[in-house]
């Protein structure tokens, strides 16, 4: 037996309660400095998470099942995933192969983005104050990814229709999955429609009363800087050239061709705010606001995009 692995088993040899796993696992994840940015915020929740997949439990574990006496064999599960979190990095949602989005759950693997999007909250609230659910027929998730975004506002909004937009083939497959296992709850599969599509290339010349996006948008610099966590997450998913402008623009450029005349635009750029007002300082950018945090999320409406196209075309060509 090695070193390590002794030194493992004498420190978890008096781990008894799910308590005491929760107490030591978030101590260890502190002592490793891991990132909690995809799904949680902080080691203790990090740990309930893990703790609570490899116990086949329900979140949240309550106080009252922290006195529970595990067997020997769900200790070892338990261990086994805390270990994997602190010496591997990986996030927990690929660890468990699930996440949250929008109060639902999401099937995910490592061709798709974690869902950690403040998107959720303007689907959660119907996009009220800052739009009229009661305009909103039509939607379209471009660069769906996991399709949580497309998939959580069909579900939070009966009756609307619901396009997902995804190149990638891997992460189509996730999104179809994800489609399938909500369908098997709400009435979902007579409206939404899943495309194969590089942004609006196989869409034709479909109209939406809102397109939602949140697109690769990290520059080069940024992204070589990202905490280890984030590299088991598809480069793809992230990388947009060097300032992470290359699809955000496209996206300004095209979108008016696919929406309804009073259709509005709402794309999450994170980080990127700054470089995006930088190299648009001309255009009047909504900057949305969340009650429980999140940041880098703008809307337009198409008259402002028609307004502005020449400028988008502009800022396209010096890429």
């Amino acid at each position: 037996m090695s070193h390590a692995r002794a030194n493992r088993l004498v420190d978890t040899q008096d781990l008894i309660t799910i308590g005491d796993f929760i107490r030591w696992a978030s101590s260890r994840f502190r002592e490793a400095e891991l990132h909690f940015g995809h799904g949680t915020g902080n080691a203790v929740d990090e740990a309930c998470w893990l703790i609570a997949a490899a116990l086949h439990l329900d979140l949240p574990l309550t106080p009252d099942l922290h006195p529970c006496r595990l067997t020997p064999s769900e200790r070892a599960e338990v261990i086994v995933l805390l270990e994997r979190r602190v010496n591997e990095r990986i996030p927990a949602a690929y660890l468990t192969g699930r996440a949250w989005f929008a109060g639902l759950e999401f099937k995910v693997d490592a061709s798709v983005m974690i869902p950690r999007s403040p998107i959720a909250e303007l689907i959660e609230n119907q996009f009220e104050p800052w739009l009229n659910p009661e305009h909103i027929s039509s939607l379209l998730d471009l660069c769906a990814g996991s399709g949580c975004i497309g998939l959580a506002a069909a579900v939070h909004q009966p009756g609307l229709r619901v396009d997902l937009a995804e190149r990638s083939p891997a992460a189509l497959r996730v999104a179809a999955d994800n489609l399938q296992r909500l369908a098997a709850e709400v009435a979902l599969e007579d409206r939404v429609r899943l495309f194969a599509s590089d942004l609006f290339a196989a869409l034709g010349d479909s109209r939406y009363d809102l397109i939602l996006s949140n697109p690769p948008y990290v520059g080069r610099a940024e992204l070589a800087e990202l905490p280890p966590e984030y590299a088991h997450e598809p480069t793809a998913a992230f990388a947009a050239g060097e300032q992470g402008l290359d699809l955000v623009l496209r996206i300004l450029h095209e979108a008016p061709d696919h929406l309804t005349e009073q259709g509005a635009l709402i794309v999450e750029v994170g980080n990127t705010e700054s470089v995006l007002q930088a190299c648009l300082p001309q255009v009047p950018f909504l900057w949305l606001a969340f009650e429980h945090g999140g940041t880098g999320v703008f809307l337009l409406h198409r008259e402002q995009l028609i307004d502005y196209h020449a400028a988008f075309a502009q800022a396209l060509a010096t890429l």
